[in-house]
């Protein structure tokens, strides 16, 4: 049975990436910020019939924290096969360049960007035994640059200072680890689940979780012939799947 550990998973997009790779046959480890809160979310998957999961306490935003939950995941699993980076935060809003305060720009960073550094470098040993290890980097088709820079794009008009370049560091990073491990059996992709009715923006977004999830799972179960180092996006690109950086 393959295991995966997931960022951020007790609700939203996270909770249901949990469910869709439990329903393939996956063990799930669910992190989360409160424990309690993470089991609540596996008593629900539980009464679902998905047994295979179990709540793991991780805050991306502490070291301790992190070193906290790859000790605890160490003594449940060697092997880690997949590791979902889905813990984000979008910060206060709106974020002019020249008017958001710094110190925002910097939690936003600490969650999305470093964040998802110090979880990977954490776990990669467990996922270095896998012998078909999968890394997601959930990241937002606002993180383009080439499409931020297009006036006839449909989120032109969208500009934060601290999330949006956040994301943009998250794909720069997603490039250079994938790259790093482009001679093994390691597939690393940065995804974006689409604009999604979510907490995360006051439900606004037309996507659905389903959906959302959906596109995280597909890559999370590449075949040994799946991509790396790729942007995915159904909305900035309902063609071909794969986003302009």
């Amino acid at each position: 049975m393959k295991t995966v550990l997931i960022t951020g998973a007790n609700k939203s997009i996270g909770f249901e990436t949990a469910r869709q790779l439990l329903q393939q046959g996956y063990y799930v480890y669910l992190g989360c910020r409160d424990l309690q809160k993470g089991q609540q979310a596996v008593s629900q998957l539980q009464s679902e019939g998905l047994t295979q999961v179990e709540p793991i306490q991780i805050n991306v935003d502490s070291l301790e924290s992190i070193q906290a939950a790859r000790q605890t995941l160490g003594q449940k699993t060697k092997v880690l096969d997949v590791l979902v980076n889905n813990a984000g935060v979008s910060g206060i809003l709106p974020q002019p360049a020249l008017e958001t305060d710094i110190n925002l720009i910097r939690q936003v960073f600490e969650t999305n960007f470093f964040g998802v550094i110090a979880v990977t470098q954490a776990f990669i040993d467990m996922l270095k035994l896998s012998s078909e290890p999968r890394i997601v980097n959930v990241t937002s088709g606002l993180g383009s640059i080439t499409l931020q820079n297009d006036p006839s794009w449909k989120y032109y008009q969208v500009k934060l200072a601290g999330y949006f370049p956040s994301k943009a560091a998250l794909n720069a990073y997603t490039t250079v680890l994938a790259y790093d491990l482009r001679d093994t059996a390691f597939k690393i992709n940065a995804v974006d689940p689409g604009y999604t009715a979510t907490d995360f923006n006051h439900h606004s977004g037309p996507g659905t979780i389903p959906d959302a999830a959906a596109r995280v799972v597909k890559a999370a179960t590449f075949g040994p012939d799946g991509p790396t180092g790729q942007f995915f996006s159904d909305d900035n690109s309902p063609e071909t799947g794969i986003s302009a950086w």
